[in-house]
């Protein structure tokens, strides 16, 4: 919790790795984890002469994020040279957008830690090429530098300083990845360095206009990591103000190790880094032809689908949360719930069974070999009377290992329900035989043991019994 005397002013910066197959001014490939310094060329290596032509896909899926962020898409915008040196950045200076970027003023709904949505505003979407990477565990005491990330596109997408907590930057993220891998122009993955946070930090007495001296976090490799590192930013800063001391203007790196930052170096301005547009590359001009054909393919964004399953499928609020995260989790729901005719039915089995499995296993709903027809046979199976819950998930394990047909199986291996009234009288009375003392209890009183003698039939049974009808014949047995 911050400090009720004190509020602080957060501004994000969030690095996007657009998915594209080549790099954004040469035709190097963009993958990740090959051989070190193996995808370069003399574009992204900045040798004499080499002059860059701009990737037409990467265009496209910067203009995609900005429509799909509610952003002005600018018919020209112009590329400029960030000039700053450092051992990965091979040329001297980075090309990207400054004072005319490609995209502005959208904005993104996140949930404060009230529980009130509240909108953080886009300032701008910008085009720019990553720098390389330093290794600093490769050889000891040494430096090492891949270029094999130099050039690779990104877009930069900038807030306004409306973040007004940690666990607010948290959902904004949240609510920002979403909307980016349904748009599918990234992966998003943290871990490979497609979506990178810097955080602009400072603190001001409550109730107060005047802004005070910001800091920058980066290194940031996770979204709980950006939570507790603007945590303790936001403390340190108070902490700071309050002892009479003056908040230095730097860049801070965050360890997540021993949950602090360190300072990096002092924090550049604008100015400091030189822009000036780039000499080899025209203006970018993207036609509103073009800006209305790639809005004409946007998705249906992540808020929108969940209220259209609260709405078409009179889902709870949670259960459209869970099934909306993802695209692909949503495809797979409807198509489950059209086959089944029943939505609740497919939301609890996809929620509870499917997101278990795919859990454990740690795989996508791509890689389930379940396809929704399989699903929605074994939800029907179950609503027919024909094998009860309880079979029915342990059978969902089994199909989700091998593909194999549910109803196939269950001809095959006959699992269907037992209803003959004397197949199950013949188990109640086992069981009640077999547990005397538990009776005693149950006739005293104790009418929670209804579930245990329950358990024990459905053991006997292998699960085959029918549970309505073997509740009853238990129940009045044991009343007799």
């Amino acid at each position: 919790m911050t400090d009720p005397g004190w509020e602080p002013v957060i501004g994000l910066e969030v690095h996007v790795q657009l998915d594209t197959r080549t790099k954004l001014f040469c035709a190097d490939r963009a993958e990740f984890g090959a051989p070190p310094n193996t995808n370069v060329c003399p574009v992204c290596l900045g040798l004499p002469g080499a002059l860059p032509v701009l990737n037409a896909e990467a265009v496209d899926l910067a203009v995609r994020t900005g429509l799909g962020l509610g952003c002005t898409i600018h018919e020209t915008s112009i590329f400029a040279r960030k000039n700053y040196f450092y051992p990965d950045l091979p040329k001297g200076y980075q090309i990207t957008q400054f004072d005319r970027p490609l995209a502005t003023d959208g904005g993104v709904e996140a949930l404060t830690d009230a529980g009130v949505e509240l909108r953080v505003r886009i300032r701008r979407i910008h085009l720019e090429e990553d720098a390389g990477k330093s290794l600093h565990d490769r050889m000891p005491a040494r430096t090492a530098v891949d270029l094999n990330r130099a050039g690779v596109p990104l877009i930069e997408i900038v807030t306004e300083p409306d973040v007004v907590s940690p666990a607010h930057a948290r959902s904004f993220l949240t609510s920002l990845k979403q909307i980016l891998e349904y748009l599918e122009v990234s992966d998003c993955d943290m871990e490979k360095g497609s979506l990178r946070v810097d955080a602009n930090i400072s603190v001001r007495p409550a109730g107060a206009t005047t802004l005070g001296t910001k800091t920058e976090l980066k290194n940031m490799n996770s979204f709980s990591n950006v939570e507790r590192a603007l945590s303790y930013e936001i403390a340190r800063q108070i902490a700071q103000l309050e002892a009479g001391e003056a908040v230095i203007h730097e860049t801070l790196l965050w360890d997540a190790n021993r949950s602090q930052a360190r300072p990096m170096r002092s924090k550049e301005e604008s100015h400091d880094y030189r822009y000036f547009p780039e000499p080899d590359l025209p203006p970018l001009a993207v036609a509103r032809s073009a800006i209305e054909r790639i809005g004409s393919t946007l998705p249906e964004l992540p808020r929108a689908k969940q209220a259209r399953f609260i709405e078409r499928y009179a889902l709870p609020a949670y259960d459209a949360g869970v099934l909306g995260a993802t695209r692909a989790v949503a495809d797979y729901f409807e198509a489950v719930a059209a086959l089944a005719g029943d939505a609740k039915a497919a939301s609890n089995w996809i929620m509870t069974d499917v997101l278990g499995w795919l859990n454990q296993k740690q795989s996508t709903i791509d890689e389930l070999p379940v396809p929704p027809g399989h699903l929605a046979q074994l939800i029907a199976l179950v609503r027919e009377g024909t094998i009860s819950s309880s079979v029915a998930r342990q059978l969902f394990g089994r199909i989700a290992e091998s593909g194999e047909d549910p109803r196939t199986v269950v001809a095959a291996e006959g699992l269907v329900q037992v209803r003959d009234e004397d197949q199950l009288e013949a188990w109640a009375a086992d069981v009640v035989a077999a547990h005397p003392d538990e009776v005693a209890r149950y006739r005293a009183g104790d009418a929670k043991l209804l579930a245990f003698f329950m358990g024990q039939v459905m053991k006997r049974s292998q699960g085959k019994a029918d549970p309505r009808l073997a509740t009853q014949i238990l129940r009045a047995r044991l009343d007799d």
